[in-house]
């Protein structure tokens, strides 16, 4: 083969394999559809995986993309569906094989590093949201958009969204709202924010790694992580983030509707649009899939979403939302048209409790109900609230002020960056100083 038609193929190769040393790299490489996900591209990912997880030369596992707008714009929901209106009972398999990947992506030994540089969404976050490492740049765009195309946040996001702070989760999976550079690391989306221009280093310091176990991995990422303290706050903090808790603790849609036409604010007037866009369906359906996940183990939660899909392939909204936004760039004409006509014991009835077709079997028996890798994140808003009321096991029974709050965080995350801004914006939004106490001590509000 010459090398001008090597170079061709590879080109043309929707996934790129590369070693580099110690690091196995998984490149997606469909830049003119910004690296969407299709059913060839899984089919080359998967079992690549399964190889490097028994090898002990494969110290890591790096994915990114070859370059543009996109790491991974979404799954190639057109070709499904229109495999669905041509009643090919294949139409599920894509989602079948894109679930047992995520899955096995998730409870993989080797440390895996997704490199999260451009549009995320849909089946690309599947790819990387549930790694131990997920790194945002200044170019990361993050939606879990589903809802605005009839269908559901899946690819496991019953799990990761219901874990999310307070409702943020619900929020993201209900509105699809978008969320760039910083934002993603702030919402917990992603692990560390690292500048586009330090990636190249970055890689070369991965591949030079003797031991690379998920501590060093963490250290050696943490080194080109950008200084937060030059970065934007959270542009969903503060008042923002309380009305998101205050509108969406709600377990109906009607409800949290009810409750944001009583915010009087811009954030208030966004999110209705928003929602009155969306497919009424999509969201009795997302609420009650996205409460359900937050008990539910990861496996769980793939089987429900695999449930939940099939029923979607089956009804009207999936297939009028991807014609109307992908295709026709028209205005969606859903079925039901209005939230009061879709019945929510209803959808539990026929989308929850009625069986489906095909169960998902799953690569890997492993499973977890919450994340074994929490500690290379920012501190959730219940572990500073555990601090601050005194739950936390190494704090003692003694208050801490402010500035001993974040700093057992920092020490505690190895002064990590994005903690300290962090720690002070939950500190802010729910904690006061107590006015009994001298050595102003904080108490949490709840």
């Amino acid at each position: 083969m010459s090398t001008s038609t090597a170079a061709v193929e590879e080109a043309q190769a929707e996934i790129l394999h590369r070693k580099n040393l110690a690091v196995r790299e998984v490149i997606l490489n469909r830049p003119k559809k910004l690296n969407a996900l299709n059913l060839s591209m899984i089919r080359a990912i998967t079992p690549e995986l399964k190889a490097w997880e028994k090898s002990d030369l494969a110290k890591i596992v790096l994915l990114k993309s070859s370059g543009g707008k996109g790491f991974c714009a979404g799954g190639d929901v057109k070709s499904v569906v229109d495999l669905a209106k041509a009643g090919d009972p294949d139409a599920a398999t894509f989602f079948e094989e894109e679930y047992q990947l995520d899955h096995f992506i998730a409870t993989l030994n080797t440390p895996y590093v997704s490199v999260m540089d451009g549009i995320t969404m849909g089946g690309g976050v599947g790819l990387s949201v549930h790694a131990p490492f997920r790194i945002a740049t200044e170019n990361t765009l993050f939606a879990m958009p589903e809802t605005a195309i009839g269908f559901l946040p899946e690819v496991g996001g019953s799990f990761f969204l219901s874990r999310l702070d307070g409702q943020l989760g619900v929020y993201l999976g209900l509105t699809g709202k978008r969320l760039k550079g910083a934002d993603v690391l702030y919402a917990g989306v992603a692990t560390h924010y690292v500048p586009s221009a330090r990636l190249p280093a970055l890689e070369a310091r991965l591949a030079e790694l003797e031991d690379a176990s998920h501590d060093v991995v963490n250290t050696a990422i943490e080194e080109f992580s950008a200084e937060m303290e030059s970065e934007k706050p959270f542009s969903l903090g503060g008042e923002v983030r309380a009305a998101i808790d205050r509108c969406f603790k709600y377990d109906t849609v009607e409800e949290i509707v009810e409750a944001i036409k009583k915010e009087d604010s811009e954030w208030g007037q966004e999110t209705l649009k928003l929602l009155n866009s969306m497919s009424p369906t999509s969201l009795k359906v997302t609420l009650q899939q996205l409460r359900n996940g937050a008990d539910l183990s990861i496996a769980q939660c793939f089987k429900m979403e695999y449930h939940l899909v099939q029923k979607f392939l089956e009804g009207h909204d999936f297939a009028e939302g991807v014609t109307a936004v992908l295709v026709t760039r028209s205005e969606a004409n859903w079925k039901p048209a209005s939230l009061q006509e879709v019945d929510k014991d209803k959808i539990k009835k026929e989308y929850f409790d009625a069986p489906s077709p095909k169960r998902l079997e799953l690569l890997s028996t492993k499973d977890f109900s919450q994340y074994p890798h929490r500690k290379y994140m920012l501190p959730s808003e219940e572990e500073i609230k555990r601090v601050v009321t005194g739950e936390a096991p190494d704090v003692g029974q003694y208050a801490l002020t402010r500035d001993e709050v974040v700093n057992y965080f920092v020490t505690r995350r190895n002064h990590k960056q994005g903690v300290k801004s962090k720690v002070l914006e939950v500190l802010d939004r729910k904690t006061r100083v107590n006015e009994k106490d001298e050595g102003k001590s904080l108490k949490w509000s709840y």
